[in-house]
Parts: C-alpha cells; sequence; structure tokens
C-alpha cells in the first residue's frame, strides 16, 4: 500500500468514527483509539505537506451536524484543542509558546477537561437567544429549545453592563450521579440504557422534544467566549472566566492560573489523583495562555490555537479481545462472571480480567465469547467491560450460560425472582463462603461462641484446622495454642465456649445456618411452626409459605439450601458433636404455653444471657419488649436491675427472678 492509499483509508476511517461520535452519539471506539488514528494521519501528512486537502479530518472539527436540527453559524469557529500525553508533550508546547512569545515564563489558565458536549451560547443584551452544538466546527446544530431547560444555563444574564452580544463556549455534561439515576429509571421503564455519562448527556441534548431533555439531569461548565461586542474586553482569560461566574454563568471552580510549566505539571497530577471522586467525567487538564494579547500572538494553526492544549490522562478505555468468561463466587456466594481478556495496557495498568457484573448485563450489552470487547478502568475502580463490537464479531463468538452448578462445590446455584444475583445454596459447605459461613455461625445471635473473632476465623481456615463449622467442636487446645497470639488460658476458654454452644434453641441453630434471608424473626417463626429440624428439612413449599414472615423468596431459599446432600451432612455432623436444642414439638402454634404474654428483660443473668433468655421465651410463645408498660406481663430480673424494675414495681407488674425463669422454661 503506497502513502497516498494508506493516507485515504486513514481518513476514511476517522471520518467513519466522527460521524459515530458527533453525529451519531454512539462511538465505535474508546478515545485512545480515535487518537491514535488521528496522530498517525498528522505524521503523515506532516511528512508529505503535498497530500493534504481540505477535506482532511485534521482540517476540520468533527462532523456534519444532523439533518433533523436546523444550522447555526458560529460567527467565531469552535476549533478544537492539539492533545498531549507526556511530560515532554507539555515541555515542548510550553517551549513553543515561550519561544514564539521571547518570553522565559508564560501564565496559564489551567482546567479539568470535561468530557461531555461542546456547545455555544449566543446572549442578546443579555438573553439568551440560540444554543448550537460544536458540529463541524463553523456551524452546529441548534439546539436552542433544549439549552433552555438545562437549570443551570442562566435564560438572562445578571447583573448589568453586559455585552450586546456574547457568545459562551461551554461543555454541556451529565453528572455521575445523575447518569446512574438516569440508567436505573430507564431499565425500570424497560427502555435503553447509556454507555458512559457522555453518551447519555449527547442523547439528552440531541432529543427532537425538549421535554425530554428537560427530564436529564444535564448541567455546564463554560470555559471561554466567541463574538463579543459593545464590550471592553478584560486582559486576561481568567479574569474573562470571572465575568462569566459574575453574569451567572456556570464555570468550574477547579481553574486555577499557574505561571511556569512545573506548576503545570503540579496542577495535572492533582487534578489525576481527584478524577475518581469528581461527580463528573474528565478525560485530561486544559491550558491556555492567560494573556488575551499573548494569545493574539500566537494565532492559530489549521484546526486549533496555538495558546491552548490538552494534556490527556491516561486512557481509561481500550480494546481487546474476549477469550473466556469465568465463574467466581464470592464470599456471600453470589456468583460473578469474570472476564478472561487479552492482556491490554488501559488506566495505568496491564488488564487481563474485568467483571461483567451478572447474567442480565452480558445479555444486555450481547457480550460473547471471542468479541472485541470495550474495556475500562478508572483509578482502582474493578475494571468492566463496556461494550462489545459487534461489527468485528467471529463467526464462532459463543453466547453465554450461566452455571447450574456451583464451580467451587458443585452445589445447586439459584437465583430468586426479581433478582439479578445467582447465587450458591451450599453455604455451609462451599469453599468460597467458608469464612462467612463459619463467622455467621459463631456469632453472638447465633451459637454466640464467645472468643472466636474474624481474626481467629482466619488462621483457622488458612491453617486447614476448619473445613466447615462442624469441624470447630473438634478443636483442642494444642491445635489452637499454635496459632498467632493464642496462649494456653486463650485456648483453654475458647475449646470451653465452643463445647457450652453446644446446647442451644432451634431458632438460633436455623439463624446459624446461614439461609439467604432467614433472620432471627424468621428463624424463630420456622422454629414454632415446625417444632424439629427434621420436620421442616422435608417441609414443602406450601407448608412454608404457611410460616409468617415466609414469603416465595424465603420458601425457595429454604428448600434449596436444604436440598443440598453437603449442607445435610454437615448438620449430621454437628448433632453427632453434641450440638442440640428442645424441640418444641409438644407445642403447637395455636397453644404456645405463652403465647399473648409480653415480658422485659433487665439486669444481668446468671445461668444464661439476656439473648438466651429472650430467645427461649419467645420460643414458648411470648413476646420480648425493650421497655416497660401497664401492659407487659412479667419483669425477668437480673442483679442490678436499674430502672425498668422501678418502673414495673410502680405499675403492679410481676417481678420474676432467675429461678422462677428457669421454672417458667423447663430448665429446672
Amino acid at each position: 500500500m503506497d502513502i497516498r492509499e494508506r493516507i485515504n483509508k486513514l481518513r476514511d476511517e476517522i471520518n467513519k468514527h466522527n460521524y459515530q461520535y458527533y453525529v451519531l452519539d454512539a462511538p465505535l471506539i474508546p478515545d485512545v483509539e480515535y487518537d491514535h488514528l488521528l496522530r498517525d494521519l498528522q505524521a503523515l501528512e506532516s511528512k508529505h505537506p503535498e497530500l493534504i486537502t481540505a477535506d482532511s479530518p485534521t482540517q476540520r472539527v468533527g462532523a456534519e451536524p444532523l439533518a433533523a436540527f436546523g444550522t447555526i453559524r458560529h460567527e467565531l469557529p469552535m476549533l478544537s484543542l492539539g492533545n498531549a500525553f507526556s511530560e515532554d508533550d507539555i515541555i515542548a508546547f510550553h517551549r513553543r509558546v515561550t519561544e514564539r512569545l521571547n518570553a522565559t515564563e508564560v501564565p496559564y489558565v489551567a482546567e479539568p477537561k470535561l468530557d461531555g458536549l461542546a456547545v455555544s451560547l449566543r446572549y442578546e443584551n443579555g438573553i439568551l437567544v440560540s444554543g448550537a452544538t460544536r458540529g463541524d466546527g463553523n456551524s452546529g446544530e441548534d439546539i436552542t429549545r433544549n439549552v433552555r431547560t438545562i437549570p443551570s444555563i442562566p435564560l438572562r444574564l445578571l447583573g448589568t453592563g453586559t455585552p450586546s452580544v456574547l457568545e459562551v463556549r461551554g461543555e454541556v455534561y451529565m453528572s455521575r450521579s445523575g447518569f446512574a439515576a438516569l440508567n436505573q429509571r430507564q431499565r425500570k421503564q424497560g427502555e435503553k440504557t447509556f454507555v458512559n455519562p457522555r453518551n447519555a448527556a449527547a442523547g439528552s441534548l440531541r432529543q427532537l422534544d425538549p421535554k425530554v431533555t428537560a427530564q436529564r439531569p444535564l448541567a455546564i461548565f463554560c470555559y471561554g467566549v466567541g463574538v463579543v461586542q459593545d464590550y471592553l474586553m478584560p486582559q486576561r482569560h481568567s479574569e474573562m472566566l470571572m465575568r462569566l461566574k459574575n453574569w451567572g454563568l456556570r464555570v468550574s471552580e477547579e481553574y486555577r492560573v499557574v505561571n511556569n510549566i512545573s506548576e503545570c505539571i503540579k496542577y495535572y497530577n492533582e487534578i489525576e489523583a481527584k478524577r475518581d471522586i469528581l461527580d463528573y467525567d474528565i478525560d485530561g487538564v486544559v491550558y491556555k495562555v492567560d494573556l488575551f494579547q499573548q494569545q493574539d500572538a500566537l494565532g492559530f494553526v489549521s484546526r486549533a490555537p496555538r495558546w491552548a492544549i490538552a494534556y490527556k490522562f491516561p486512557a481509561q478505555e481500550a480494546l481487546t479481545t474476549l477469550q473466556a468468561i469465568d465463574i467466581q463466587v464470592g464470599r456471600t456466594g453470589a456468583l460473578t462472571p469474570v472476564a478472561r481478556l487479552k492482556p491490554v495496557f488501559v488506566g495505568g495498568a496491564t488488564i487481563t480480567n474485568a467483571t461483567l457484573h451478572n447474567e442480565d448485563e452480558i445479555q444486555r450489552k450481547d457480550i460473547r465469547v471471542g468479541d472485541t470487547v470495550v474495556i475500562r478502568r478508572a483509578g482502582d475502580v474493578i475494571p468492566e467491560v463496556v461494550s462489545a463490537l459487534r461489527e468485528r464479531r467471529p463467526a464462532d463468538a459463543v453466547p453465554f450460560e450461566m452455571v447450574t452448578a456451583c464451580p467451587d462445590c458443585g452445589s445447586d446455584v439459584i437465583r430468586n425472582k426479581g433478582e439479578s444475583v445467582v447465587r450458591c445454596t451450599g453455604g455451609l459447605y462451599c469453599p468460597a463462603q467458608r469464612k462467612e459461613a463459619i463467622k455467621h455461625f459463631a456469632s453472638r445471635k447465633a451459637l454466640d461462641i464467645e472468643g472466636l473473632g474474624d481474626k481467629l476465623v482466619d488462621q483457622l481456615v488458612e491453617h486447614q484446622l476448619v473445613s466447615n463449622v462442624a469441624d470447630l467442636y473438634s478443636l483442642n487446645r494444642d491445635q489452637l495454642m499454635e496459632l498467632e497470639r493464642m496462649g494456653e488460658k486463650s485456648a483453654d476458654n475458647l475449646v470451653k465456649a465452643i463445647n457450652d454452644s453446644k446446647s442451644t434453641t432451634l431458632a438460633r441453630f436455623l439463624y446459624a445456618l446461614g439461609i439467604r434471608e432467614v433472620g432471627e424473626a424468621t428463624a424463630l417463626s420456622l422454629a414454632r411452626n415446625f417444632g424439629q429440624l427434621s420436620t421442616l428439612m422435608e417441609a414443602s413449599e406450601e407448608a412454608l409459605l404457611s410460616v409468617p414472615d415466609v414469603g416465595p423468596v424465603v420458601a425457595a431459599n429454604i428448600r434449596a439450601f436444604f436440598r443440598q446432600d453437603h449442607n445435610r451432612e454437615v448438620i449430621e455432623r454437628l448433632e453427632n458433636e453434641g450440638v442440640h436444642w428442645q424441640d418444641l414439638t409438644e407445642f403447637s402454634q395455636q397453644n404456645l404455653p405463652l403465647k399473648g404474654k409480653t415480658f422485659v428483660i433487665t439486669g444481668k443473668l446468671d445461668a444464661m444471657t439476656r439473648d438466651e433468655a429472650k430467645a427461649c421465651l419467645q420460643a414458648l410463645g411470648a413476646k420480648v419488649s425493650g421497655s416497660v408498660s401497664s401492659k407487659t406481663d412479667g419483669l425477668v430480673a437480673g442483679h442490678d436491675p436499674g430502672s425498668k424494675y422501678t418502673r414495673a414495681t410502680s405499675l403492679g407488674v410481676e417481678i420474676i427472678d432467675e429461678k422462677n425463669l428457669l421454672t417458667i422454661l423447663n430448665k429446672e
């Protein structure tokens, strides 16, 4: 291929992407790839200036405006900016500026480069009369009716003494929070969601119906002026920004005057560090010579001013190949599809994996193994697959199908109605959920194993002493003393706490199993209704749905949990190790001995904790309240009962000591 053909091919490709990006708001490639194409063309034309033509993408900005809108011609062209991608590029820019001006230092205005849609607003005698997109730089689409709906664009300038004509240049964008809310609303309404805030802003601004635009969370930052008539301009760009702000126009609070190249680079580093906490997308910073006199002296090249440049951040998007989709099991059993990628450098790091979120997102984006995909990485955020390029899809690309069994333990997976997450049902057995299952099992409201904290659980699992909760009851002091910060006394105390936990209630045990959506109240309802664990484990969906607090989702979770042989084996081992409770088969739901009675517990008990006493009373049908009233049937009073005892006495509420409590509970 000769040079002419190569240049023509580059021009055709760039023109296609200009049309996709500026006109259709549906870019096919990330910005970094577009920048590469443009720089390649610029380099070739620089070496062969005789081949430059008037219609080359290097000689104009953007693409033709949409025919659906009217056209507004810019009296002063809206030019693009040259790009810098490294400190060397910025130093070279500064050197060119100072050499042309014959100056040692030059002040610049530095501000974030927003990733939105450039617009021009025209005010006549302080009244907004028109708005236009950048278009091809010379003329743009007439979006006057739409910009009027944006709250941050004033319809009338504030104050007096404004120019008779003022053209304001700015960037319309959508905040990240607004973008998230918009997509959530679109999903609920069954409508198309947007890929990123820039596309959402551009699509919203180009609505033929301004009522639609008005419903979108758009905003603007103004960064400069075009035509100004009947007004004495200030000497500096920074002063002009202050005037715009005083007239009620929104300018970036992040802009700053920097006086030398060191301050330019420092500003870049500071804004890059803030990039991920800003509520709007930026892709670099812009430097503009501050003094208008110096701007005039520097002038323009064909498509950009010599007095300004954009210093781009490392690319956050790139193209690569999706080689496989693996399933990762999280600590709570959630199954997440993970993209395995051909390594690609993006956002300052080499990326080989990226999240695909869930099955629904994969289907919505129509992502298949073998696709060329757009990868996005923003700072420390986990890389994600944004979209697939369908026009590059190979014939053998494979659609995604979610697994039906957990890849870590082989248990069934379940997806509840109305949820997007698929989960493993092997909660007591699955290696991925091991630590969380043990921590929950030992927690205060479950089996309450005192001294078995998170760090100790981590050590037990990492030293392969415990693979599931049943293994806790086989631990001995010698094994425990080998762990970090575990002395003889601590080991003895933990062994005792584990043994003490063997005596529990059915409700606590059910809660300790960690069945999804089965909290304390639901566990108590299940214990009261079924009385025995064996009955509950074999319960039909119909029987489960008859229990208060149990709906279709909870019933499905319970049945799925007990359907797994792995879970049943762990439960059998727990019972063999001596974990036990009092069955409630002698009581029916309609004939619980304490049903309808309300108790309050106060003070310290000797034989059990207050939580244990509460669970025992509830198991017999009682309601346990936190405050004493005239409707209280009894106050369980331990040591140091406090003000609740005084109030109960004044109201004539029966006082129950610990001995009488144990009698009521049939524990003595």
